[in-house]
């Protein structure tokens, strides 16, 4: 994914529809937000193995695809806003959970190691 490509597009986009005055981190966040519940929505209620079915019908897969995709939209948008590099921030977090969670105390456990009773 060229991310730097796609922000452009995206810029680009929101300036021929006169949006960019719409596009405040406030709003962008907001919508990033509303765009995740509205994923979740589509899980709500399933079972673990319904949810693991979700792109078996084409309906539901274009419900999912749709939704993952404004939910990377915004937040493409967002960082670009901020002049945040997703790729820098992405691989720093990644560097700081792998140190927060080492694999010895995290390894098949859901809980964080530091909340589990010992």
């Amino acid at each position: 994914m060229d991310i730097k490509a796609i922000q452009r597009e995206l810029q680009q986009f929101a300036s021929e529809r006169d949006w960019e005055q719409f596009h405040t981190p406030k709003n962008l966040a907001t919508a990033l937000v509303c765009e995740a519940a509205e994923l979740a929505e589509l899980f709500q209620w399933l079972t673990p193995e319904q949810s693991w079915s979700c792109m078996d019908s084409e309906k539901s897969a274009a419900s999912v695809c749709d939704e993952i995709a404004d939910i990377q939209i915004y937040l493409l948008r967002l960082a670009d806003k901020l002049n945040v590099d997703i790729d820098k921030a992405v691989s720093e977090k990644i560097r700081i959970n792998a140190e927060k969670y080492p694999v010895d105390k995290a390894r098949g456990n859901a809980v964080k190691y530091s909340r589990r009773e010992t």
